[in-house]
């Protein structure tokens, strides 16, 4: 550029001086800067793209990223609500215990308190019983059958005959099937 404006002012004293080279220097002038190219329109459309794709890049890895945030959240309220399942499901041959000698009125007053405090300190951890009554439909979603006995009447096929186990969920999760007889 300085070169350019040393010529042209080069140029203007010669004018002054000599006006029939007035020609020629305009030509050195003119050859002396760089024509204007067709790749600074190319350099423009690289960036440009340069951009979009790094914008591209941006928009992805920040997707990825709330989706982690999400997925983690998302593990996190699992891993809170289930934290106790280890020791509830250890908790419930207790439990089945209670019941059956509850109906086999072997249970003192005392006893029979124990119980209803145990099965209130396990509904306060979101631990719910599964209602499944006998002639209820067999549901393979939340009934495990561990036998099948004749039914006693066409109705009576499909159905829950027997409960030998309650099934229970903690929270929305299902922790244990309940154990029933189904007729067939």
């Amino acid at each position: 550029m300085k070169k350019t404006l040393k010529k042209i002012f080069d140029m203007m004293e010669k004018e002054s001086h000599a006006p029939e080279m007035e020609a020629t220097e305009e030509q050195e002038v003119v050859a002396a800067e760089p024509p204007e190219s067709p790749s600074t329109d190319e350099k423009l459309r690289e960036l440009q793209e340069q951009l979009d794709e790094s914008r591209n890049k941006y928009l992805y890895l920040y997707s990825d990223f709330e989706n982690f945030k999400r997925n983690t959240a998302r593990e996190r309220m699992e891993l809170i609500q289930t934290a106790g399942r280890d020791i509830l499901t250890a908790l419930l041959p207790i439990l089945d215990d209670f019941d059956r000698a509850e109906k086999s009125d072997a249970l003192t007053e005392g006893t029979s308190l124990i119980h209803q405090k145990l099965v209130n300190t396990l509904k306060s951890r979101g631990l719910v019983a599964i209602d499944t009554q006998p002639g209820d439909e067999f549901n393979a979603d939340v009934h495990e059958a561990v036998a099948e006995v004749p039914a006693a009447s066409d109705e009576l096929k499909g159905k829950i005959i027997d409960i030998l186990e309650p099934g229970y969920t903690l929270g929305e999760r299902i922790i244990r099937f309940a154990k029933v007889v189904v007729g067939k």
